[in-house]
């Protein structure tokens, strides 16, 4: 698969011939979850001591989201302030980083996901750290060998509708992949670019898995019938759920149907304070795509011991919980 997925994402992008949408569209709602959707991969806590005048950089997507209060614990345990640095979506968080490789933008990446790893560690982005927490994460997380990408949460890629918008249209919301081929849904759905973003990648991968590359209808086929269909494309998540989607843009959006995560619905009670969910999820056989996000510690950083201990806590309960 590693050198197969730079080749399936330029054919999908020769074949689908849709450009990365050039709007920026305004950001609204809810502050986003941790990109992946992630369930925690639940390990023991082992607090550790650092001089206080140490600062560690950590770099992520977009997506990311950490109280301050949880930052602030890792401070007081260990002397060691974090610094934020987002960079865009995963695909365009890894260009840059790849770009910068020889003169880091941090120290500490989180966010490389499962769809982009390959090119990551062929990048030698990573240096090994076999983080005590390793011990308490299920071995099936643990994809590289050589701890360069330490396994951090998982969640489940997939399609998310607009309960509300379905209802009120008399029409029944998608229960498959292939319902957005159907008339009534043409222009419905907004997903993202599989170059650029991690689950518009994972949302593609599991079209390849569905469809196949060989016979009379691959994955090709489908994406060309998507398109016919009016499929929006935009460059990452954020702007698919807060710039497109019905619920996520607070109305502004003409998209009910967004590829996002099955927790997402979730999140909306959680981060709106909703009595029920605005969305669901279609969680049926088939039709969503494993994503397990990583934490690493760039090679060419200077602060070692710093960006260990960070990996530390941020597998620790303290930080998971």
């Amino acid at each position: 698969m590693k050198r197969l997925l730079p080749i399936l994402i330029f054919i999908f992008l020769l074949s689908f011939a849709l450009a990365a949408c050039a709007q920026q569209p305004p950001t609204a709602g809810m502050p986003t979850p941790i990109e992946g959707g992630g369930q925690p991969i639940p390990p023991k806590e082992t607090p550790t001591q650092a001089p206080a005048s140490t600062e560690v950089t950590l770099v992520t997507h977009d997506s990311f989201d950490a109280s301050d209060e949880v930052l602030q614990k890792f401070t007081d345990e260990t002397g060691i302030k974090i610094n934020i640095l987002k960079a865009g979506d995963a695909g365009e968080m890894l260009n840059t980083l790849l770009l910068s490789k020889d003169a880091p933008l941090g120290d500490v990446v989180f966010g490389i996901d499962n769809t982009f790893m390959s090119r990551a560690l062929e990048g030698g982005l990573f240096t090994a750290y076999a983080s005590p927490h390793l011990a308490d994460i299920p071995d099936k997380f643990k994809l590289d060998p050589e701890h360069r990408l330490l396994p951090m949460d998982f969640g489940y890629v997939t399609l998310n509708y607009d309960i509300a918008w379905f209802q009120e249209k008399g029409l029944a919301p998608p229960t498959d992949i292939e319902d957005l081929l159907k008339p009534e849904y043409k222009g419905l759905t907004v997903v993202q670019n599989p170059a650029s973003s991690s689950p518009g990648l994972a949302f593609m991968l599991l079209t390849v898995w569905r469809f196949g590359e060989m016979g009379e209808y691959t994955y090709l086929d489908f994406w060309r019938d998507l398109k016919k269909n009016d499929v929006l494309v935009t460059d990452g998540w954020s702007d698919a759920y807060f710039g497109y989607f019905t619920v996520g843009s607070g109305g502004e959006g003409d998209r009910p149907i967004v590829v996002s995560y099955s927790t997402s619905p979730a999140a909306e009670v959680f981060f709106n304070d909703l009595p029920e969910p605005p969305t669901a999820s279609v969680n049926t056989p088939g039709n969503s795509f494993e994503q397990v996000e990583f934490i690493g510690i760039l090679a060419k950083s200077e602060k070692q011991e710093a960006a260990r201990k960070l990996v530390d806590f941020m597998l620790s309960p303290t930080f998971q919980e």
